[in-house]
């Protein structure tokens, strides 16, 4: 069965974790992806990675505002939503059910047909606020994976270590992953 999986990319710094998913991601033939990026998104993505290389991938993007997005809906057949990198704003907007742009409205109904939504939430330090945020979306039903890479595998630049994030993403999302294990 195929699978249909939403991104939403925040303007949180860590855009290199969105590329690494979405590159993985791009490999899966048995997979719908729906995209959304923020305006922050797209700047903060060409800022740190100088390029815009996001306008190259053949999946659907759709405008922050587009409420007609098959994944803004309950009845549609998207069943997993990955917010990454989750700024904190969008984490809150998504904590207090605050659905004003499409990344939020997603989460919202995520979380409320109980599908699988998770939020590479990777802001530093955390106040008292995120923390609760993330304490009321985990309730809910939601999974905060935090972007904290490992260092077991010896990554050797930037991409393997951040895909030692997305690798776990990837796992969170029930897909096969060929990649390192602790004591394996």
């Amino acid at each position: 069965m195929r699978r249909k999986i939403a991104v939403g990319v925040t303007g949180a710094s860590g855009s290199i974790y969105a590329k690494v998913l979405l590159d993985k991601l791009s490999r899966y033939e048995d997979i719908e992806l729906g995209v959304v990026m923020s305006k922050n998104a797209q700047d903060v993505w060409e800022y740190e990675l100088d390029n815009r290389d996001f306008e190259n991938y053949d999946f659907k993007f759709y405008e922050p505002n587009d409420y007609y997005a098959p994944f803004a809906s309950g009845s549609s057949s998207f069943d997993s939503l990955v917010v990454c990198p989750c700024s904190m704003g969008t984490l809150g907007r998504i904590a207090s059910g605050t659905s004003d742009n499409l990344i939020a409205r997603a989460a919202d109904v995520m979380l409320k047909e109980r599908r699988k939504l998770l939020c590479v939430v990777r802001d530093t330090p955390y106040n008292l606020i995120h923390i609760n945020n993330m304490k009321t979306v985990t309730e809910a039903g939601g999974i905060i994976c935090p972007a904290s890479p490992s260092y077991y595998s010896k990554p050797t630049n930037f991409e393997e270590l951040t895909a030692t994030v997305v690798d776990r993403v990837i796992q969170l999302l029930d897909l096969p992953i060929d990649t390192y294990r602790w004591s394996e």
